[in-house]
């Protein structure tokens, strides 16, 4: 039977062991369950919130992400990819860092893995590549010598963050936030009594961003003309004038909706829409696009800046009247379902 005070002795000898080896386990490389290993992990997280509803839509929207990070030299150190749509998905979905300690900046695009409608140009290279060759292009194709976009354009984020990497042992989550540069713009024709015919009309939308810098800001690229990737029409019936049995009488409209996707817009930057009648061969509108959406930003946005307006919002549906003798009625264009009340001689 062992004696109290040989039960203190060794109680006394185990105290001991146990806090040296606390004390020396990260540099003898002891490891306890539940302890860690006294390394220093980062998990980045992503979101994308930076939209009109302020809901994180990351994982229903994001298909891919490249994460890239750069030293203070601005020279890329170490980059992930992931494009598993499952684990993009997941709750817990984030891409891990083991650096050294020190200050990083992180860069990630997201959608261009898949390469069809954007290409990233850096020769992607670690203790190579350097920050500023992370630009984005574009992918656009000739038609008499115009770069052309025809395609319904894949949905392209950006992100960048400070990271200030600790040596300090345990495991740290940071979030990055994503901003959505791709936008569908929707033109609405409509017209009161008359059949609308869709080969009648061209459509197209005329800028210079097709390529972004390392920071999503547009770079000059020589211009870009974006063409509807769908052209539809159709009727529908308004206005019905209800007797005492029902129906009397209803008006018809004829609509033609054209469909593009577009790059990042940016404020003073307009992108312009132009609208041909194929037939009289003339041009019978002209407008800035954004300038146009800035228009009904409206009072619950107000304090938002115009870029981050644009940038937030990533869907635009401009209606733009007829009437009946086939002329332009310049008071009655309503943009994101806001009315804009226009002076006579502006279209």
């Amino acid at each position: 039977m062992m004696t109290q005070t040989k039960f203190c002795k060794w109680s006394f000898m185990l105290a001991t062991l146990f806090a040296a080896m606390s004390t020396s386990s990260c540099n003898e490389g002891f490891i306890f369950n539940g302890e860690g290993d006294c390394g220093t992990y980062y998990n980045i997280e992503f979101k994308y919130d930076y939209n009109m509803k302020y809901a994180d839509a990351f994982a229903n929207e994001v298909n891919s992400v490249a994460l890239f990070v750069f030293d203070q030299n601005d020279t890329l150190v170490e980059y992930a990819v992931e494009s598993d749509k499952a684990k993009l998905a997941a709750d817990n979905f984030a891409m891990p860092l083991e650096l050294e300690s020190g200050k990083y900046e992180l860069v990630a695009w997201a959608g261009l893995m898949n390469e069809e409608s954007f290409d990233l140009l850096a020769n992607v290279e670690v203790g190579t590549t350097r920050k500023e060759e992370l630009q984005v292009a574009m992918r656009t194709v000739s038609k008499a010598g115009v770069a052309t976009v025809e395609s319904d354009l894949l949905p392209l984020y950006h992100g960048a963050m400070v990271l200030d990497y600790t040596s300090e042992p345990g495991t740290f989550t940071e979030t990055m936030s994503l901003v959505k540069d791709t936008n569908v713009v929707r033109i609405v024709l409509q017209q009161m009594s008359d059949t609308l015919v869709a080969d009648k009309f061209s459509f197209a939308i005329t800028d210079d961003n097709s390529l972004l810098d390392w920071d999503n800001a547009v770079l000059a690229n020589g211009g870009v003309e974006y063409q509807p990737w769908s052209i539809t029409s159709g009727s529908a019936d308004v206005a019905p004038d209800y007797g005492t049995n029902g129906v009397t009488r209803s008006d018809a409209v004829s609509v033609v909706v054209a469909e593009f996707t577009t790059n990042r817009m940016i404020d003073g930057r307009s992108p312009i829409l132009t609208i041909r009648n194929i037939e009289e061969d003339k041009v019978v509108m002209a407008i800035p696009v954004a300038d146009y959406a800035l228009l009904v930003k409206g009072n619950y946005n107000k304090d938002m800046t115009n870029q981050e307006y644009l940038d937030r919002q990533d869907e635009y549906n401009m209606t733009f009247f007829l009437d009946e003798d086939g002329d332009w009625l310049s008071a009655s264009i309503i943009v994101n379902s806001w009315r804009v009340v226009l002076n006579n001689d502006i279209l």
